[in-house]
């Protein structure tokens, strides 16, 4: 197809991995791929390029406003400037949420949203989505011209760099926002953390009900340190308070593609297992052996958390 459009979001200078994840399959269905920032584009032109940005229409520092209404009205105008992509890709993040939203408001067309996988089938673009938790497929396509908006699950397509050199940067004008632009951002608020994160770990350890109380948890917080890699959580125990949502893996939560998964007193809820299946090799330990988590696990424990973990954290510490 013609051209597609990336949200690309950054921080730091650095672009996320959900938009670089966007861009590699904006590469494989379009002819053209251009991104759209909402901040100075020069710092991030190099990384977008590599990744096949053609091109990076940037909005300029918006210092403390908000990204949706700055971007999306952006976005409104170039589009009816006649600048229009054939469609528009945004990651399922807070920002790209709210970008899409708005625009979908000014243009008056609908998003196609919790996309997995897309196609180009006769010239346009095909979004695949799971329903009922994951359980089946379904393929919606937008019918008639205009531009088609997408919001993708992370993690749903690999980041792959294309070879490509910087990208050309061009201003994308934000037009009066009225209102609507008179939020600021006074404060923010970064939870500490250490080791990688939960959706770019290549080992994941998460913990559920099983595990009986809050306290318990640190055997999932110590297992996935000595393993490298980050702790999660069942939506069970976070609703119950044990811990934040940021540790969450789910439907409704995080989404994690590790090359090891271990799931520890998880039952396997299929809201779950929409946010980990992808994993390379799956390790459950539950002592129900009718647990749905073995249906999809690589290596299946049948036994009591309380006593497997701390064994297994002790043959792994002694072996250094």
């Amino acid at each position: 197809m013609g051209t597609i459009w990336v949200f690309a979001e950054a921080s730091g200078g650095k672009v996320a991995t959900i938009s670089l994840e966007l861009l590699a399959k904006a590469r494989e269905v379009a002819d053209t791929v251009e991104a759209v920032v909402g901040a100075d584009g020069e710092p991030l032109a190099a990384e977008l390029g590599a990744h096949g940005a053609a091109a990076v229409h940037a909005t300029g520092d918006l210092g403390d406003g908000l990204a949706g209404p700055a971007v999306a009205s952006a976005m409104a105008a170039a589009i009816e400037g006649g600048a229009a992509p054939d469609a528009i890709l945004f990651g399922t993040t807070y920002d790209g949420r709210d970008v899409a939203g708005r625009l979908s408001v000014k243009l008056g067309a609908p998003v196609i949203t919790n996309i997995v996988e897309q196609d180009d089938v006769g010239g346009g673009l095909v979004g695949t989505e799971p329903v009922f938790c994951g359980t089946v497929n379904v393929r919606t396509r937008f019918s008639g011209s205009g531009t088609g908006l997408f919001l993708v699950r992370p993690k749903s397509f690999a980041a792959e760099e294309s070879g490509g050199g910087p990208a050309a940067v061009s201003a994308l004008p934000v037009p009066d926002l009225g209102a609507t632009g008179a939020a600021r951002v006074v404060d923010r608020f970064a939870e500490e953390s250490s080791g990688p994160k939960l959706d770019e770990a290549a080992v994941v350890v998460s913990g559920g009900r099983g595990l009986g109380e809050a306290e318990k948890y640190a055997m999932i917080e110590d297992l996935a340190k000595i393993l490298g890699g980050a702790a999660g959580a069942s939506r069970a125990i976070v609703d119950a308070g044990w811990v934040p949502y940021s540790h969450q893996v789910g439907q409704t939560g995080k989404v994690v593609k590790p090359d090891v998964y271990v799931a520890c007193g998880i039952s396997g809820a299929t809201q779950h297992m929409v946010g980990m299946k992808g994993a390379k090799n799956i390790i459950a330990v539950n002592k129900d052996a009718e647990a749905p988590i073995f249906g999809i696990a690589d290596l299946g424990v049948v036994g009591d958390v309380h006593k497997v973990l701390p064994k297994l954290i002790e043959a792994l510490q002694a072996r250094g």
